[in-house]
């Protein structure tokens, strides 16, 4: 069945997301060029929810006095739509379907606030009210923009960053009876039934970890042959250690599956972090934090299950400003590795990853195993960088481009681990830069590029390692590993920040801030609780401190 008309489809479907950062400009990326997608095995774009048609629809038919003709939020709203209708436009003429992320439910705010006066619930699907909104949306954003194949719904969260007219949210979002089922039903009678389109229903944060939950849906939605069900490859984030999903391979919708390329907890495409193996076989710390009889990666979701419907990657993009990369090499690798695999799951992780490394990189053998050899280690040090082969802390403490001072668990023998593993990681990253100096690559621009980002990973691991070793000082003091700390710590900074100024391809440094995110205001930095505010507060300890064996600088 051609669910996509105008093209010739295959089965499993091959979609890609460029995420741009809510509130941020977009990126410029060969990913937003048809050709391109095209040449890597795509089927179809999905464009990120501020390209969604919901923002272009005017609602002059179901009331004029909400975007009033000649009004700033009139204007904003034509000028979205002429340039859904050239983008959707382009990528259709290049014959790949067009889709697009929808966050419901979103309104006009001046729709909004009536519904509000009225006494009427906005958020709640099951309302008639809202219902018929809903529909009157669907229709209009098919009618507006009839290139477009579909949507991608999701529930999880809403962004309005970059939606200034609207509001948008939902209530009881993880709930079946109250919000999933009463939802996809709508959406598949309109899209599905009626329109003959596209319709997938993304699952996080709404049921994507309930099993209970998920089969409660599966039961009660009838399935159709253009409803498909999203599923990330991991439960919760992106975050290496989180277990593969349960729901996968389960219910009766098929599913596929998402993938995050440019990690956005793990560098974001700045250094090497290979993660085609893993998603596809398995992470290796699955060995130690999940039961055996679990799924541990696509492949054998694939071989295992006929629900297996294709992978939508994130080529770019997932989670908020930066660091930014000036090159697409790593993140083209990933998105490249998992869209040809997806095509023919049939086929090994490795030969797919041979055939980039002889095809588009043009090494030669000997280099191809040292370049695989190289992206295998990164898997290994990111792992251990982060979390530990043992989830033994939570992933949250650096994300995007920020550094935040971590939990340490209590246990001595965990905490030992996790200190080590810290510097285990390290090693692996100085193996990685020896590697990267071997490679002959087809380009010089090319070889700069990627020993210049291995070097960058280095750096930043190798603050990771000082962050938790301080963060064990400042809790168990002693004078003279403090002291010797924070000279390291200032040392590998000045190194970073000057051989990023004496190379313009090294991609921007992280910051010594934490995270943090203010509802309404977006991202941006906490100087409290960041690393930097960890070595201050190490720095002022020790400056109590009168011992001889400190050096003379630090007293």
């Amino acid at each position: 069945m051609n669910d996509f008309p105008g093209m010739t489809l295959r089965t499993p479907h091959v979609l890609d997301l460029v995420h741009d950062n809510p509130g941020d400009a977009p990126f410029v990326t060969a990913f937003n060029n048809p050709e391109t997608l095209k040449s890597f095995g795509y089927d179809a774009k999905v464009f990120m929810i501020f390209d969604s048609p919901q923002l272009a629809i005017n609602w002059e038919a179901f009331d004029a006095s909400i975007f009033p003709r000649g009004s700033m939020e009139r204007n904003w709203v034509e000028e979205k739509a002429a340039r859904l209708k050239r983008l959707y436009g382009d990528v259709k003429a290049a014959g790949l379907g067009v889709l697009c992320m929808s966050d419901l439910i979103l309104l006009p705010k001046k729709l909004a606030r009536k519904m509000e006066e009225e006494g009427t619930d906005w958020r709640d699907p099951r309302h008639p009210r809202t219902q018929a909104l809903l529909r009157h949306m669907i229709a209009e954003s098919f009618e507006i923009l009839p290139e477009l194949d579909g949507l991608i719904v999701r529930i999880g969260e809403t962004y309005l960053d970059d939606a200034p007219h609207h509001a948008g949210g939902i209530r009881e979002k993880k709930s079946p009876e109250e919000t999933i089922i009463p939802l996809m039903q709508l959406l598949r009678e309109e899209l599905c039934v009626k329109r003959a389109k596209q319709l997938y229903f993304r699952t996080w944060l709404s049921f994507d970890t309930d099993a209970e939950a998920y089969l409660k849906v599966c039961d009660a939605i009838e399935p159709h042959p253009l409803l498909t069900i999203s599923v990330k490859h991991c439960e919760g984030d992106f975050h290496r250690g989180n277990r593969f999903s349960r729901i996968l391979g389960t219910g009766r919708h098929p599913q596929i599956v998402e993938v995050q390329c440019a990690r956005e907890y793990e560098g974001k495409g700045c250094y090497p972090n290979y993660i085609g193996e893993g998603v596809i076989n398995g992470f290796e710390e699955y060995s130690n934090t999940m039961e055996s009889f679990d799924l541990k990666g696509i492949r054998e979701f694939a071989a295992k299950s006929p629900l297996y419907a294709g992978i939508w990657t994130w080529s770019r993009g997932g989670g908020w400003l930066g660091p930014y990369t000036r090159n697409e090499f790593w993140c083209s690798l990933n998105a490249w590795v998992m869209a040809r695999w997806a095509r023919n799951p049939q086929r090994s992780e490795e030969e797919v990853f041979n055939e980039y490394a002889r095809e588009v990189l043009k090494l030669s053998h000997e280099d191809a195993l040292r370049f695989r050899k190289l992206c295998l280690l990164s898997a290994q040090a990111v792992v251990r960088g982060k979390r530990t082969t043992h989830n033994d802390i939570r992933p949250w403490w650096s994300r995007d481009q920020y550094i935040r001072e971590p939990d340490l668990p209590k246990d001595p023998a965990i905490r030992e681990r996790v200190l080590g593993e810290k510097r285990e990681a390290l090693d692996i990253w100085n193996e990685i830069c020896t590697l990267s100096q071997e490679i002959r690559f087809a380009d010089e621009a090319t070889a700069s590029f990627v020993r210049v980002t291995c070097d960058y990973g280095r750096f930043l691991y190798a603050i990771y390692r000082l962050n938790f070793e301080m963060m064990d000082c400042e809790e168990n003091f002693d004078p003279v590993a403090a002291d010797q700390l924070l000279r390291d710590y200032a040392a590998v900074w000045k190194d970073w920040q000057e051989y990023a100024e004496k190379h313009a391809d090294s991609p921007t440094l992280y910051k010594e801030e934490g995270f943090r995110y203010t509802p309404g205001q977006g991202a941006s930095g906490d100087e409290k609780h960041g690393v930097g505010a960890l070595a201050g507060r190490l720095a002022k300890k020790l400056a109590k401190i009168k011992t001889p064996q400190l050096s003379q600088t630090t007293k």
